[in-house]
């Protein structure tokens, strides 16, 4: 199995049209890809082996080649019996490189050994801070306890697959899809940041920006998708389902605040928050709720007011006042003889 991860060659997120042309330039080695919007894929190359004479490294290496010949972009990518070996491979390579997990048990029992919990995917903060408080914050210490123990602190259907994931097991088959019908943007931090408020002020931005964005093409999304990227280049992704297909940048913030929160991310130090609408359609093949609420209807009005202002002025043109932090909170006072700001002014 190949975990590939792609980035352009200045570190910067890929397009949708990037990650789909990168995932035909898989679709070349083999068919069993499973993309893993916004910015991975999956592939089962074990078919490919002997039709390109090379072993996984090989095919590896051709793909990361043509990848950044053709495309300008930087696979990242990790080689492993079942994907969840090939992702943790990925996670531990520095950027660029290619990292293999031998198929041998000794080797796959030294390389998770000394691991943090929170690298095991699907063992979320949450998860981890359980675990660590019974002394299990190694995948070591997890894989030597036992499963009855596991179960008894995170639950019978937890417990048993954190167990089996300690030991290297994953039977999760590669699903072929195409790219998910969707649309995403990422924010990265400067500096590894630890403060709550500043990860929600991105979130804001991206939710403002993802609703601009999908009302320009005349689309609705019907769940959105957080991706959190921490420190130690681990990502944990939760998806919720929109309780009404919707394009509304306050219905969109409200799902990213609540998907933020449910991670309850206390001390973790998050590189990056990237949003992605999932499941787009058309938005006038979308039913939407009416409501006898005159300020859902004043919030809509002033969302088509910013859309006008954005299209005549350009996309930095409006933007909710709370992205901009602090900096909203040291606008100078009027200069005499100047009219102080209207109650418009809470966006800029």
């Amino acid at each position: 199995m190949l975990h590939v991860r792609f980035r352009n060659a200045h570190d910067t997120p890929v397009s949708a049209g990037q990650f789909e042309q990168l995932l035909g330039l898989l679709a070349q080695f083999t068919p069993m890809v499973e993309a893993l919007p916004p910015d991975a894929a999956l592939a089962d190359v074990r078919g490919a082996l002997r039709y390109f004479d090379r072993d996984a490294a090989g095919i590896a290496e051709l793909v990361r080649l043509r990848a950044l010949a053709w495309h300008g972009v930087r696979c990242t990518i990790g080689i492993g019996a079942n994907p969840l070996l090939a992702r943790m491979a990925a996670q531990a390579a520095a950027p660029g490189e290619i990292r293999t997990v031998p198929d041998r048990a000794e080797a796959v029992t030294a390389f998770l050994d000394r691991r943090p919990a929170s690298a095991l995917h699907g063992v979320g903060p949450a998860t981890a801070r359980a675990l660590s408080a019974y002394g299990l914050d190694s995948v070591g210490r997890i894989a030597a306890a036992p499963p009855g123990t596991l179960q008894r602190i995170l639950g019978a259907r937890t417990g048993r697959l954190v167990h089996e994931r300690a030991r290297g097991i994953d039977p999760t088959p590669v699903v072929p899809n195409a790219a998910a019908r969707s649309m995403g943007a990422e924010h990265r931090f400067q500096h590894d940041e630890l403060d709550p408020d500043r990860r929600r002020r991105a979130l804001l931005s991206l939710a403002d920006d993802l609703g601009a964005r999908l009302r320009t093409t005349g689309q609705v999304a019907r769940a959105l998708t957080l991706t959190v990227r921490y420190a130690d280049r681990s990502t944990t992704t939760r998806t919720r389902r929109l309780a009404e297909p919707t394009a509304h940048g306050p219905a969109l913030t409200e799902a990213a605040y609540a998907l933020h929160a449910a991670l309850g991310l206390q001390r973790a130090r998050v590189r990056s928050v990237a949003l992605r609408a999932e499941d787009l359609c058309r938005a006038e093949l979308a039913a939407r709720q009416l409501s006898f609420d005159p300020s859902d209807d004043k919030a809509h009005r002033i969302e088509a007011a910013a859309d006008r202002a954005r299209a005549r002025f350009g996309a930095g043109a409006v933007r909710p006042a709370a992205t901009l932090g602090g900096a909203a909170r040291r606008t100078p006072p009027p200069r005499h003889g100047t009219k102080p700001p209207g109650p418009g002014a809470g966006r800029h």
